[in-house]
């Protein structure tokens, strides 16, 4: 029986590549059938790949490696299957490296006078180091990573001739050994990274403030909790009013329902949130949608589904698509005021923080308040200083008067 391929599935068109950034399994261990072998890090998801059959798996590519869709990671013998245990077998080869292994000799003899130097000094030759520079080339970094111990590189570094740096080469002050760990971005994070910087380069980024005063909000959910939580099986959360004064106020002032497509205006006629949910890897944005058409439970069950399976790295590509504005909620964290940065291509994102009790005057009396600070920041090219003060307007109203969410007022 030949040996079965494992390839890197396609995950969509806009994906062509990512990070193997854990395996499931060992070389040489026997896999069942639809067993989860590795992790697959994109710029956008996460996903799984699965074994296609039984047998005893032999892997290709090590862990950290950047791999292409549809390119061989590992192969598995079936039959091997029936001549092994279900146990794991004992991994006795040598550790995977990666495939750019063919490429070493022409990084190693274009590798910088650092690499060679310590490659001198340590006895560590640069073709057996997987290179994470451009073209798989061998950075310092990389070969002070393969080093045996932090004692050892430090010593070795101590010990080079002051004639092989460079007379311009800068002096850096190197902490002591240990005091430092060096990890490459993920994936994710390389993107979010990148969209950040991109969606403060080309909008013409502004921020507006107001604040709300939770009191009706936080009465209507001390009075009606337990009723709400034996009816529909979950809590009455702040998000669930907050989006609904949203909708509410993206019907008002249309034109932070707006983004810019080149030189042209497109105007969105639904309703699709999406919702900032932190992980462990990161940000994401995943979306709720039609939800004008949803009540306050739909809205609560929609958010615990899509940040269930955001926390679970079970989001797809669709889960991120069409969403028209953002919430993000600081607050959660115990921030108290920031400015949230545009969630292009859209063009605003409202920022909720934490509540906080504050004197405030009202009919000429100082009384005690839970207060919350509200950010709306949007993209000034499409939208003026009076539609975003009168959106965040419009949502403050329907937060301290939550009838007017009934009414449409």
């Amino acid at each position: 029986m030949s040996l079965i391929e494992v390839k890197i599935p396609p995950l969509g068109e806009s994906i062509v590549s990512g990070v193997l950034a854990k395996w499931h399994v060992k070389n040489g261990d026997t896999v069942k059938k639809d067993q989860p072998l590795f992790e697959l890090e994109t710029d956008k998801i996460t996903s799984e790949g699965v074994a296609e059959s039984a047998g005893v798996i032999s892997l290709k590519v090590a862990t950290g490696t950047e791999v292409k869709i549809g390119e061989i990671v590992a192969t598995i013998d079936p039959a091997a299957a029936g001549t092994r245990g279900s146990s794991p077998a004992p991994s006795t080869s040598a550790p995977v490296t990666a495939p750019a292994a063919a490429a070493k000799p022409a990084a190693v003899a274009d590798a910088s006078p650092a690499v060679r130097r310590l490659a001198a000094d340590t006895g560590i030759d640069p073709a057996t180091v997987a290179g994470t520079g451009k073209a798989g080339r061998v950075t310092k970094g990389d070969m002070l990573a393969a080093a045996a111990t932090p004692k050892e590189v430090a010593a070795a570094i101590a010990a080079a001739p002051a004639a092989a740096i460079p007379a311009t080469a800068p002096v850096v002050s190197t902490p002591p050994a240990g005091k430092r760990t060096r990890v490459k971005m993920s994936k994710l994070r390389q993107t979010i990274a990148k969209r950040l910087v991109s969606a403060q380069q080309e909008a013409a980024m502004l921020t507006t403030f107001n604040e709300v005063d939770m009191s009706a909000v936080m009465a209507l959910r001390a009075k009606y909790q337990d009723d709400f939580v034996k009816k529909n099986g979950v809590k009455l959360g702040f998000m669930s009013f907050f989006t609904k004064a949203v909708v509410h106020a993206l019907k008002e002032v249309p034109a932070i329902n707006a983004q810019l497509d080149g030189d042209e205006v497109v105007q969105n006629h639904y309703y699709d949130i999406s919702m900032a949910v932190s992980t462990e890897k990161g940000l994401v944005v995943p979306v709720v949608r039609e939800c004008d058409k949803l009540d306050m439970a739909g809205i609560e069950k929609a958010i615990g589904e899509v940040a269930k399976k955001a926390r679970d790295n079970k989001l797809g590509l669709p889960d991120f698509e069409g969403g028209c504005f953002t919430i993000t909620n600081g607050g959660i964290f115990g921030s108290m005021l920031s400015t949230p940065i545009i969630n292009a291509p859209q063009s605003a994102i409202l920022g909720l923080h934490a509540i906080n009790e504050r004197p405030m005057a009202v009919n000429g009396q100082v009384v005690i308040r839970p207060m919350m600070y509200l950010a709306l920041s949007y993209d000034h090219r499409l939208v003026d200083g009076k539609e975003a003060v009168t959106f965040l307007v419009k949502v403050k109203q329907a937060i301290e008067d939550p009838t007017r969410l009934l009414l449409s007022v």
